[in-house]
């Protein structure tokens, strides 16, 4: 089948998921075009040069401005003002190339990006939305909802409404199981990449950081109030300072330093914190302040006992949390880790249905009787 799958580069997770489906889409015989924004397109062309069947188009996409380690509203409002002319004409580029070319796709699949899902509505194709943000709107949220502040929420699930609007099936990749409250809605496990999979948990003394909105000045004197050797990622300096060890980015290192990991101290972000989930390691979670999605992630995080939500990143919250690493531990024992073979085969279902013309389900055969978050 030929598929145009779309691709939101806004954060490293949505690519890292996607070259997962990507990879099992081309690798059991479906041509692709990939249509993505941002430095994901970089990292999907260095991942999937030698696959055939597959192109990769640059779209121009939404990007969000922080200041102070919070989402800066009025910022990100000028900064996409401004590169709203090259956006669409980029947009319209890449359109009437696709239509030149005649690739003419037969379905769409969509990780939260909203120019591959207008493609499908104006050639009423159907589109399946694979992504963790949906969970906000087709997903029962009440209890964790009631249990701390909510600004932003309903400017959050306007946003998400908005993206991927009436998708075929939506497919919410999740570490916590909220009941559904919408059909054509099935939750399935993160989405892993192979070196996660076969990453196995050897806990050691350090604890990794990767905090990248936070300055470096102020990150580096808390870490240094403690007597505990940290791993930082995401900074731009090098070296040691005390007992603070700098890293520059590497997959590979990253990965043997958060399965060797006492605990780790990130964001909210979904990717980061379903492979700490996945890997077993205890996770102190400082959402960006105003991104709802992820202060939700971190909700539930701290509410199954996987880790702890925290507002602000100060000393005594970290070494508390140190303090309960133990108990985290033994907690995340509990969860089973999943490959992505519910994922495939939800999507290979709902590929023979688009293929059959087949109208909407409410629920899949391929998730019938799997709980997998029991």
């Amino acid at each position: 089948m030929r598929i145009l799958y779309g691709v939101v580069g806004e954060g490293m997770g949505h690519a890292t998921r996607s070259l997962v489906v990507v990879k099992r889409l081309l690798e059991v015989g479906h041509e692709l075009r990939v249509v993505v924004s941002g430095p994901a397109k970089e990292f999907l062309d260095e991942r999937l040069r030698a696959y055939r069947g597959l192109t990769i188009e640059r779209i121009t996409g939404l990007r969000f401005h922080y200041s102070d380690g919070r989402l800066d509203v009025a910022g990100t409002v000028g900064v996409n003002l401004r590169r709203a002319a090259t956006g669409i004409r980029r947009g319209l580029e890449v359109y009437h190339k696709i239509q030149r070319e005649k690739f003419e796709p037969q379905l769409v699949i969509s990780d939260f990006e909203s120019w591959s899902a207008l493609y499908a509505l104006r050639h009423s194709l159907p589109v399946l939305s694979v992504d963790n943000q949906h969970v906000l709107t087709r997903c029962q949220l009440g209890g964790v909802l009631r249990s701390g502040r909510n600004r932003g929420s309903w400017m959050a699930r306007a946003v998400v409404r908005m993206k991927v609007p009436r998708a075929y099936h939506y497919l919410i990749t999740s570490f916590f199981f909220p009941p559904v409250r919408k059909p054509r809605t099935t939750l399935v496990p993160p989405i892993l990449r192979e070196e996660i999979l076969a990453a196995q948990r050897e806990p050691r003394a350090h604890v990794l950081v990767y905090l990248r909105t936070m300055k470096e000045a102020s990150l580096v004197a808390q870490l240094k109030k403690l007597a505990c050797r940290f791993y930082v990622y995401g900074m731009e300096a090098e070296g040691t300072e005390a007992n603070v060890i700098f890293r520059p980015f590497s997959q590979h290192g990253f990965i043997e330093d958060l399965r060797t990991a006492r605990a780790l101290i990130g964001g909210g972000g979904f990717t980061l914190m379903s492979e700490a989930v996945s890997l077993r390691v205890p996770m102190l979670s400082i959402p960006i302040e105003g991104q709802f999605e992820q202060e939700l992630n971190a909700r539930y995080l701290e509410q199954m006992g996987y880790g702890v939500h925290a507002l602000r990143l100060n000393p005594h919250v970290m070494e508390s949390f140190l303090q309960s690493t133990d108990d985290i531990s033994q907690k995340l024992e509990r969860y089973r880790r999943e490959d992505n073979s519910l994922l495939f085969a939800c999507l290979d279902e709902l590929i023979e249905r688009c293929a059959r013309s087949e109208p909407p389900v409410g629920r899949l055969a391929s998730s019938a009787g799997r709980h997998w978050g029991d």
